[in-house]
């Protein structure tokens, strides 16, 4: 049944709406908050991550308000893709785009007009017509939601002219509350996106950047093809992404993986929007493994279950590689993001930096194109450098799930070729007067004979011909990580030049000890993830199975009948009445109605033939930590809250969110240091708890709190899970 809606802002009762309508019995972070801003008329700009639950920030409170909600989305496919889902759900939601006939359009919009429709979704280019704007304005508009939204800022990775339009809206619907989201954006997007779209007073919402149930590696390439052909036949049910940096590439990839026996298909601009359309089709549907797509051409996949994101070709920037690896493991489950890297990619790229007729767009996309490289090469833990970029802390010095963690580089004493380094970049500017490139230097260390050194006399340099013992490509990289640690300056010129800093003069005079690290050669490593849901793998293929043949029945992929979340708890927890089917995550009323009677008697009847599997509490096992250091601040919130004193009162004293002083107690624990679990738990509850882990898995705390009841904060079960991880570790 459909939500009645509310005539007035009152606080209303959520949780309701959202196990009815959307089968879920607790909300992520942030997500309350932001729908009770929504709700009383105010602004509202959210930065929640891939998966972190957006749409449902604008869709939930358009079920419980009178009028309509218009969602701004910059691709055809997403809001089919959402559309679809919320009428899976029993939700009136439609779209208007290119791709509808004239009499499909029609029929909508005689819908609108006479108020059938609580959600309607529509690209920049169709909003902002005259025509259409005018029948917004009769419609009772009662939100308007920008999706993407870093599509606004030319400082965005995605940067389209026609979202600059979506500013006039502000005068147009002067009394109608704006909602921006997105999922990555640096603090200059978030700056531009409210200053465009002229947000009042909004409510800033923040989400973590941190993707635990995805595994990051940076591989270095060698026979690409070969290296994505092995890691795919590795995962014989897996769906993933290859994204590459050409249109022929993403052919050439698709066209090898389908006579290797591997079902893929391209995704490009370069294709008709009937072959875009197929293709994605057969991939949401599960006909189709892998699609292999251009880095610059967005997909708009709403697919949950993509387990790997492969990157064949290096990506431009840093907002683009964490926006197209969080199309992995949206559903919370385990997830693998490889990046495959070479120097050479890195030319390509700064040859497609100079076709650029801009200055200052060359200027951007150096930067980005430096942050980028420092990212591929850094051998400290990507998480760390991931959400360093976005201006958030890991505290924790290891992550355990990326190849820097899990198979850490070896390092060397790098001092005598740094200072080598150094040196040559010091005597080339003390010579001429000017600074020079990075290749420049690499080709005076080896005693390369070019027009440039004869022309400017540096074969007579000190440091000319003193760098054989490494490689051209070998001294580029310990040039790039001279940069990365703070010696070097690199600028973002179309003639970058490197530049002794302040820190490297006194390297250099001082003779300091360097430690520099080998490249990247990591071997792939199975670790638990966080994420995983154990269950009965059998009657998980089973379920799959029978919602395939559901979908195709009604025409929509498989994730709209049941995500992957889903079959696993009822392959873990073995359903065998609607009321217990209904405790499933996901299984909202219409979907018990319609789908209950089906996977009950599907398992009822697995069950006759196979015996039940046991998933019991004491199956939790938390993975042991690595031990990290505390440092002076951690130390001193464990020092005050082993004196007695409560979360609050820290927080309170020191100033801080009571959030991180949680962290700070996380990180402690991890460290070896003793934390009394009976300060925040009844032994009775700490037994729910585990048993909510057992059932869910280690890393799903989303899961675990939903199963709970939402009676525990996430900041409790991060102290719980980190307790028993540090128990495992011996400590």
């Amino acid at each position: 049944m459909p939500v009645a809606p509310v005539k007035s802002t009152e606080r209303i009762e959520l949780l309701p709406v959202l196990k009815q309508s959307f089968g879920f019995t607790s909300f992520r972070p942030l997500q309350e908050q932001i729908i009770r801003d929504a709700l009383a008329g105010k602004d509202v700009f959210a930065l929640l991550p891939t998966g972190g639950g957006k749409s449902l920030c604008f869709q939930l409170p358009a079920l419980v308000r009178r009028g309509l909600t218009v969602v701004v989305s910059p691709l055809i496919a997403l809001m089919k893709d959402q559309v679809d889902a919320l009428q899976a759900s029993g939700i009136a939601a439609t779209f208007l785009n290119s791709s509808l006939a004239a009499g499909e359009s029609r029929a909508r919009l005689r819908g609108l007009h006479n108020g059938e429709y609580r959600l309607l979704y529509v690209a920049p280019e169709r909003l902002m017509l005259s025509g259409f704007l005018s029948d917004l304005q009769r419609w009772q508009v009662n939100q308007l939601a920008v999706d993407e939204a870093h599509c606004i800022s030319e400082w965005g990775h995605d940067f389209r002219p026609e979202y600059r339009q979506l500013a006039e809206l502000r005068a147009l619907f002067p009394n109608v509350p704006m909602m921006a989201l997105t999922a990555t954006a640096t603090t200059r997007v978030r700056q531009d996106i409210v200053q465009h779209l002229k947000l009042r007073e909004p409510g800033c919402y923040v989400a973590s950047f941190n993707r635990p149930n995805l595994t990051y590696r940076v591989l270095a390439k060698a026979q690409a093809y070969d290296q994505t052909l092995d890691f795919i036949r590795r995962r014989p049910r897996d769906s993933g992404i290859v994204y590459c940096q050409s249109r022929k590439s993403a052919e050439s990839v698709a066209e090898r993986l389908t006579r290797d026996g591997i079902k893929a298909r391209p995704y490009h601009a370069g294709l008709s929007a009937e072959e875009r359309s197929q293709h994605q089709e057969l991939f949401l549907r599960d006909e189709v493994r892998v699609i292999c797509a251009t880095i610059a051409f967005g997909m708009g996949i709403n697919k949950p279950n993509v387990r790997f994101i492969i990157h064949y070709d290096l990506p431009k920037n840093i907002e683009g590689y964490y926006q197209e690896t969080g199309r992995a493991g949206r559903d919370g489950l385990p997830g693998e993001c490889v990046l495959l890297f070479s120097a050479g990619d890195v030319v390509k790229q700064t040859q497609f930096i100079d076709e650029k007729p801009d200055p200052q767009e060359q200027k951007i996309a150096r930067e980005q194109l430096q942050q980028m490289v420092h990212y591929a090469e850094s051998a400290v833990c990507r998480r760390k450098e991931l959400l360093g970029y976005f201006g958030e802390e890991f505290e924790a010095s290891e992550c355990g799930a990326c190849d820097n963690c899990l198979s850490p580089r070896a390092t060397f004493d790098g001092t005598i070729a740094a200072q080598k380094f150094l040196s040559c970049v010091y005597r080339i500017r003390e010579r001429s007067g000017f600074g020079v490139g990075l290749n420049h230097v690499v080709e005076v260390l080896t005693g390369a004979d070019t027009d440039k050194i004869r022309r400017w006399g540096h074969e007579q340099l000190s440091t000319y011909n003193i760098g054989k013992e490494h490689s051209r490509p070998e001294w580029s990289v310990i040039g790039r990580e001279l940069v990365r640690l703070g010696l070097l300056r690199q600028t973002a010129e179309k003639f970058s030049v490197l530049e002794l800093t302040a820190e490297g003069r006194n390297a250099l005079r001082e003779r300091r000890t360097i430690t520099l690290t080998r490249p990247a050669k990591a071997p792939e490593t199975r670790v638990h993830q966080a994420g995983e849901i154990t269950c009965d793998e059998a009657l998980f293929e089973q379920l799959r199975q029978l919602r395939k043949r559901l979908a195709d029945e009604r025409g929509v992929p498989p994730y709209i009948v049941f995500s992957d979340v889903a079959l696993r708890q009822m392959a873990r927890d073995y359903p065998a009445n609607e009321r217990d089917f209904a405790r499933i995550s996901g299984v909202g009323e219409k979907k018990l109605r319609e789908f209950g009677a089906m996977f009950l008697a599907e398992i009822a009847t697995y069950l006759q033939t196979h015996p039940r599997q046991i998933f019991a509490a004491d199956s939790f096992i938390a993975p042991a930590t690595t031990r990290v250091s505390l440092n002076d601040t951690t130390h001193a919130t464990w020092q005050a809250f082993n004196a007695g004193q409560s979360v609050p009162e820290i927080a309170a004293s020191r100033r801080l969110a009571p959030s991180t002083i949680y962290g700070h107690l996380c990180t402690a624990i991890e460290s070896g240091k003793p934390v009394d679990l009976g300060r925040f738990f009844t032994p009775a509850e700490q037994q729910q708890i585990a048993d909510a882990f057992a059932l869910v898995s280690y890393g799903n705390l989303t899961g675990v709190r939903e199963l709970l009841g939402e009676r525990f904060d996430y900041n409790l079960l991060r102290i719980f899970r980190a307790a028993k991880s540090a128990r495992a570790a011996g400590g």
